[in-house]
């Protein structure tokens, strides 16, 4: 097959349109050739499955799953009975890009709350954690958090442990969505355990594609006495790959060296580099903390197409104006210089 695309194009619009890290695609190739067990009997599968542990713990059990939607529908499913509720932060993922998964596969209620900074809060969850007994309300039983979360920002040890505490004093479990976990590992310089096992998470969806992988995330079960099912739950929820290590070989190669860690932390400092020098830019405003890799401004009207003529990325908030640039695990330094480059030139155009 010939080439359909121009592999120097280069833009801001989402990490997940980064191609597959070669490190990643050097380990399909290795588990590819002769015969392995199928549906997760495989050796990549049982390697992935200590390697998790060695990151999460012993305690941790892994379940390798296609996609980031699949692995919160079933995260949630779960820790869930029919009756059950989850409180989030209105600008979740589960909550605005899920196309309503979590209600219509995974028929449960999401319990939306909003705030500042897209981290929920114990005050925060208490705005929809009531009700129990009641009825004729969806019982609010888990707390979802994004980590990091969708407006870049990024929870400390200290927050997640808050939100644990006070979820597992009302009864609640707590599920992470880590779509970006690393990155927001790379962001605090701690370990991944840090933040999800030692602060009290009970079950993770683990992001891959995100971080250089070509498909597939995994649902890590922190906390077996919260979650139930997940061995019927993901063939039920059509995420149960019959050539499973190839999902598992993409995992291990990212987790079994510091290959997340490499690509996390140089998403980040690409960020970075974008947030400085767009900061510079008269015209522009940076609106959000740059804690992850995702950048948040607002530019003046009308440089938003044109610019993306060159440079796809999307609008975040219309009404403001305000935009959200992504960097990833191969996005270079020279990328973020062209991109400065050319908004730079599209504002002295508009005055």
């Amino acid at each position: 097959m010939s080439r359909l695309h121009d592999p120097n194009m280069r833009t801001f619009a989402s990490d997940n349109y980064a191609g597959t890290h070669p490190e990643v695609l050097a380990a399909i190739v290795e588990a590819n050739g002769g015969h392995q067990i199928s549906y997760g009997e495989d050796d990549y599968t049982a390697r992935l499955r200590e390697v998790m542990s060695e990151h999460f713990g012993e305690r941790a059990t892994t379940f390798p799953v296609f996609n980031g939607t699949g692995a919160n529908v079933l995260s949630l499913q779960s820790l869930l009975p029919r009756w059950g509720a989850v409180v989030c932060a209105e600008t979740a993922h589960i909550n605005t890009d899920e196309n309503g998964a979590p209600e219509r596969v995974g028929s449960l209620k999401l319990l939306a709350v909003p705030t500042e900074d897209g981290k929920l809060t114990p005050e925060l969850i208490d705005r929809q954690a009531w009700g129990w007994g009641d009825e004729h309300r969806a019982q609010p039983l888990a707390v979802s958090i994004t980590e990091s979360t969708e407006l870049g920002t990024v929870y400390r040890a200290e927050e997640v442990r808050a939100v644990c505490d006070h979820a597992h004093s009302l009864s609640m479990a707590v599920h992470m969505d880590g779509a970006r976990l690393a990155n927001a590992a790379a962001s605090l310089g701690v370990a991944m355990r840090e933040i999800t096992t030692d602060a009290g998470v009970d079950i993770l969806s683990f992001g891959g594609t995100k971080n250089g992988l070509l498909f597939g995330e995994a649902v890590v079960v922190l906390n077996p006495e919260s979650s139930h099912g997940m061995l019927y739950l993901r063939k039920m929820n059509m995420q149960l790959a019959s050539k499973m290590r190839f999902v598992s070989a993409q995992l291990v190669a990212l987790l079994e060296t510091d290959l997340w860690l490499r690509s996390a932390k140089h998403a980040n400092a690409m960020a970075a580099r974008l947030r400085d020098a767009a900061n510079r830019l008269d015209g522009v405003t940076i609106t959000r903390a740059t804690e992850a890799n995702a950048v948040f401004a607002i530019v003046p009207p009308g440089i938003a197409d044109r610019l993306r003529e060159h440079y796809r990325f999307y609008d975040w908030n219309p009404a403001t104006g305000e935009v959200r640039w992504m960097c990833s695990f191969d996005t270079t330094e020279s990328d973020v210089d062209a991109f400065v480059d050319a908004l730079r030139a599209e504002l002295a155009t508009s005055r």
